[in-house]
């Protein structure tokens, strides 16, 4: 059997929402005193089982809400399942939304750096890589500028840049290639596919058809915290097409096959 990079065992995750709306930490600590506080539980993810092999390119789609950011940051260990068990092995290089690692008022190179730091790598790797990181991202002298003035597909080239430097064991990739120009979004494209060959596992949500079916060998369905369908990317994303994010059928364990040709 291949290597397992993703092996995710029975996963959900319940967010804790609270009922009232609490304008001040001073109401709050009233509340909390007299015990008046109450929450609603909103299941983000229902007994997710799913492993991914190394090398493997993951696609991942769904509507807005379906759990697709969530999963990430389960995998991503952002965040804890409330049941199950995520192992993960490999050295990991999320980026999970726009500007997250970033901070605004410093300059881009600054921005690479801590970016970078955050990854877990040193200052000595990150300055061997810097030259390298700034010319893929085709930002010029905006990398002097502060990340404030940056649009969200500039933001989104330097945070691929950053986490794509150097060769990760697994890439996650949340709608990063929709928020680039067309000439960087292909450049993105070639960087996977060599990722790819290097045996690197791969994650992508993306809302686009090309994305998904170029760049991936399988795709997940994920809709109301539970895997629909899994299977290769074009049938998978068809059968989500076609049903426009609704469940097409319910079966007792919570995910449809994907229907033979």
């Amino acid at each position: 059997m291949a290597e397992i990079s993703i092996d995710l065992e029975g996963v959900s995750l319940c967010y804790r929402l609270a009922k009232q709306r609490i304008p001040s930490l001073k109401e709050y600590a009233i509340h909390f005193m007299r015990g008046a506080l109450s929450y609603e539980k909103l299941w983000a993810l229902r007994d997710v089982e799913l492993r991914v092999r190394k090398g493997e390119t993951l696609g991942i789609v769904g509507r807005n809400g379906a759990g697709k950011s969530t999963l990430l940051k389960v995998i991503s260990r952002v965040l804890k399942p409330t049941r199950g068990s995520a192992t993960i092995n490999g050295r990991l290089a999320p980026i999970l939304e726009l500007g997250s690692g970033f901070d605004h008022e410093l300059i881009g190179i600054e921005n690479v750096y801590l970016n970078a730091l955050l990854l877990g790598h040193s200052k000595r790797e990150i300055a061997a890589k810097v030259d390298e990181i700034v010319d893929f991202s085709g930002l010029g002298d905006f990398i002097r500028a502060p990340l404030r003035n940056y649009s969200s597909g500039m933001q989104a080239r330097l945070g691929f840049s950053v986490a794509t430097a150097w060769v990760p064991d697994i890439l996650i990739l949340d709608e990063i290639l929709g928020v680039g120009d067309a000439t960087f979004t292909e450049k993105c494209e070639e960087r996977i596919q060599r990722f790819h060959d290097a045996g690197t596992t791969v994650l992508l949500v993306s809302h686009s058809n090309g994305a998904i079916v170029k760049n991936c060998t399988r795709c997940l369905w994920l809709d109301d915290g539970v895997i629909r369908a899994d299977g290769g990317s074009e049938e998978v994303f068809d059968l989500y097409t076609r049903q426009h994010g609704t469940d097409p059928g319910e079966h007792a364990g919570g995910r449809r096959p994907v229907p033979s040709a």
